[in-house]
């Protein structure tokens, strides 16, 4: 992120402290101003103020600051971000509400927010999980992306720009400590190997105790186990072209995804079927009726282990009049998780995984006009290859029989019965795209930009059943298949459609412009591969295995302002988005049995408004405060699943339409601000600073069917941070996580087959710890 007022780089705010080790010269001309950002969330550097789109942006140092190496932690900066994570493969990132529903991983479906490092799309979710390292800036697009970006994305994209290889020598590196075992390490190496090579080498390594606690071993659970490396290259032979090798590999091995007792709902079974009843039935008692003890019970590994790694390749040559970049990427994702199915010392369900290998590769052909021109303008050509193998197995354990169908059946039923899935899915997409902007006079910008996207998908998916009882007894094959029965089939889709967008904006003087933007978004369909309804003879549904395309309609009215010199930047927008056919999932009771499916439902909508400001109060002084309403529901839902307070009723799908979405606050907001001023400390002439923010969220509902029961209460988390800065190099500062100790959830999950217990994540309790970082 390049600075042009050249004043201290702080991320979602600067302002002008005085540096320590400046000449009263330099103190003279220092302005008080909020610094202008720089991005290329249009292919080209602009200052933020200048691009007519609702977008957050986020710098390196204020990351740093912040204490912020995850995209989990980014919301306490951009709450118009929703980041719900019941562990990395079942990830959902969603802006505005929309992206996808929580819970709905599926190896045959595209996020509908796009996930960017380096102008490279990574198609899994789970890839935001893992720590961000030595981080330029992350651009927060809302709205329908795809003219400008290579993957079409309907909901909006985190844009990350890493730091590139320097001809002058840098390094940084900093070492934290913290309560819980915490321990973090990070540092980079930049510097010319020649007159043309530049190279960049850099890495972290993050651990930490688990926050829970096994109620029977005594262990620490849901540990942090973090590492990740980045080398890259940069040759730049002459002013007019430039090649930029990346290489990264990232790894976790984790003691995760526990959860924690945290209550009974009511359902619309006979008491004998509910949690208290059966529980009683195997003298069963919760570790705790306490969420906040932080216990867990389970009987059955929980490991959420992954590997993601890639090359890539990056090339701008000036040919004077345009810039032609190629992007080309090659990337792998492993997965290896392990479960126990239903959270609790019970051998209910003894595994529950989904392991998967993915690996795509891509290529991007853009061309971008230089210069303050009339007419600006980007086109560019993309193509993309995934292949996606998922080995997914669950198995049922002795008390499965008793807790899931009925005491009265042999206890031994469905002890031990398995059932296993081999799937797999191939997908190729291939888009042009362009987009122009023409400055009909020199206050009023018309841009237009379209898109054509052509995708195909190829999948099978095979599932087998094994074990349990050997029986031939027509009613007691019948319980078995029911939960799991023999499936095979292959399905393919292809689809090709056009995307795109219209926006104008007026600037009636300088640092003021209004705009408003009509925008036509596009995702690409997918192919169902959880498994289908079968025919009354067991045949699978092939027809109901392809899921068409979301179709988008977003309109946006906003404006961007820079008042008082600059000491204060406003930027307000309110939308409308109309999603049709939807991907998600809906349930089928045709066959007499009950089925989840990924489907369409007809209609979702999301409508509300945000503002976002960054103030310089003082030379010593500055602050941000954001404030996002989404109001985010189900237009049309006829045959959605139903809530776990009308599981057991006469019917096994409801109506949600008028619902709200899930994962979805209302209310979201987030205000911080640091104090500075100069200090001699220890000998040391340099400057003290307080730095206080705050990030708040009205409750959600975390399941897709809205239940009362797993509707997670409004919280509000204070985070604080103290130091010293000294030189223009060292740092150290004391921080604290949660400062005020909030106790909160995250999310709230129903057990396997909604005995009506109810199992939370917390988050996270509060830390403290300090840092020391250097720079050279």
């Amino acid at each position: 992120m390049r600075m042009r007022s050249g004043l201290l780089a702080m991320g979602l705010v600067a302002a002008a402290t005085p540096v320590s080790g400046a000449t009263a010269a330099e103190l003279e001309v220092q302005q008080v101003a909020v610094d202008e950002l720089i991005v290329t969330a249009r292919r080209r550097e602009e200052s933020v103020q200048d691009v007519p789109i609702a977008m957050t942006v986020v710098g390196g140092e204020r990351l740093d600051r912040a204490g912020i190496y995850s995209v989990a932690q980014l919301p306490r900066l951009t709450p118009s971000l929703q980041f719900i994570s019941a562990n990395p493969r079942n990830t959902t990132v969603n802006i505005r509400g929309l992206g996808n529903n929580p819970g709905l991983a599926n190896d045959g479906l595209e996020p509908g927010v796009g996930f960017y490092v380096d102008q490279v799309y990574f198609n899994r979710s789970a890839a935001a999980t893992f720590d961000l390292l030595d981080i330029e800036r992350i651009e927060v697009l809302r709205g329908p992306q795809g003219t400008l970006f290579g993957k079409n994305t309907t909901a909006g994209a985190l844009s990350v720009t890493t730091r590139a290889p320097s001809f002058d020598v840098e390094a940084t590196g900093e070492v934290t400590l913290g309560d819980e075992g915490f321990a973090q390490a990070k540092g980079s190496l930049s510097g010319p190997l020649g007159e043309s090579v530049a190279i960049r080498v850099s890495g972290s390594v993050t651990e930490r105790d688990g926050f829970e606690r096994h109620a029977v071993t005594g262990a620490d659970l849901n540990n942090q186990s973090n590492a990740a490396v980045r080398g890259q290259l940069l040759f730049r032979p002459s002013d007019s072209f430039s090649l930029r090798l990346s290489a990264d590999y990232n790894h976790q091995d984790l003691d995760c995804c526990y959860v924690v007792f945290a209550g009974v709902g009511t359902t619309l079974k006979p008491a004998s079927a509910q949690f208290e009843a059966l529980a009683a039935g195997l003298g069963y008692a919760p570790p705790s009726r306490d969420p906040y003890d932080r216990l867990s019970d389970v009987n059955s590994p929980v490991r959420a282990g992954q590997t993601l790694s890639g090359v890539s390749a990056v090339a701008d040559w000036d040919l004077g009049a345009a810039t032609l970049t190629l992007v080309a990427a090659w990337r792998r994702w492993s997965w290896k998780p392990a479960n126990d199915g239903d959270y609790t010392s019970l051998s209910v369900m003894t595994r529950a995984e989904n392991a998967n290998d993915q690996e795509q590769s891509s290529l991007e052909l853009r061309l971008a006009s230089n210069g303050d021109t009339r007419l600006q303008y980007v086109a560019g050509l993309y193509a993309y290859r995934q292949e996606v193998d998922s080995h997914a197995a669950a198995q049922f354990g002795a008390d499965a029989t008793y807790w899931l169908v009925s005491p009265a059946l042999p206890r031994n039923l469905l002890d031990g019965y398995l059932q296993q899935i081999e799937a797999g899915v191939t997908t190729h997409s291939y888009a042009a795209f362009g987009q122009a902007t023409w400055a009909v006079t020199p206050a009023l910008k018309a841009t237009a930009g379209v898109r054509y996207t052509h995708e195909e998908k190829d999948a099978q998916f095979d599932q087998t059943v094994s074990g349990g009882l050997a029986t031939t007894v027509p009613s007691l094959v019948a319980v078995k298949l029911a939960l799991a029965r023999p499936q095979a089939y292959s399905a393919g889709m292809s689809d090709g459609s056009f995307s795109g967008m219209i926006n104008l904006s007026y600037e009636p003087v300088s640092g003021v412009m209004a705009y408003g933007s009509l925008a036509r978004g596009y995702k690409s369909g997918g192919v169902n591969l959880s498994g289908l309804p079968s025919t009354a003879a067991g045949v699978p549904m092939v027809d109901k295995a392809v899921v068409d395309p979301e179709k988008v309609t977003s309109a946006e009215l906003g404006l961007k302002t820079e008042l008082l010199d600059r000491r204060l930047t406003a930027n307000l927008a309110i939308f409308r988005t109309v999603t049709d056919d939807y991907q998600a999932n809906v349930v089928d009771t045709s066959s007499g049995l009950t089925l989840r499916y990924l489907d369409n439902i007809d209609k979702v909508r999301s409508q509300g408004f945000e503002a976002d400001l960054r103030f310089a109060a003082g030379p010593q002084f500055n602050g941000y405060a954001s404030l996002a309403y989404t109001d985010a529901e189900y237009v049309s839902y006829a045959n959605g699943p139903c809530p776990l307070e009308k599981t057991g009723g006469s019917s096994a799908a409801c109506d949600l339409s008028g619902r709200p979405l899930p994962g979805v606050s209302k209310w979201a907001g987030s205000v911080g601000g640091e104090y500075a001023r100069p200090a001699r400390l220890a000998g040391l002439d340099g400057d003290v600073y307080l730095s206080l923010d705050a990030q708040h969220r009205s409750g959600f509902y975390s399941d897709a069917a809205t239940s009362r029961d797993q509707r997670v209460d409004a919280y509000t988390v204070v985070n604080a941070r103290a130091g010293f800065r000294w030189g223009r190099s060292w740092e150290v500062f004391l921080w604290s996580k949660n400062l005020l100790d909030e106790k909160y959830f995250t999310s709230i999950s129903a057990q396997a087959g909604n005995s009506g217990a109810l199992f939370a994540t917390l988050g996270d309790p509060r830390t403290i710890g300090a840092t020391l970082r250097v720079r050279r």
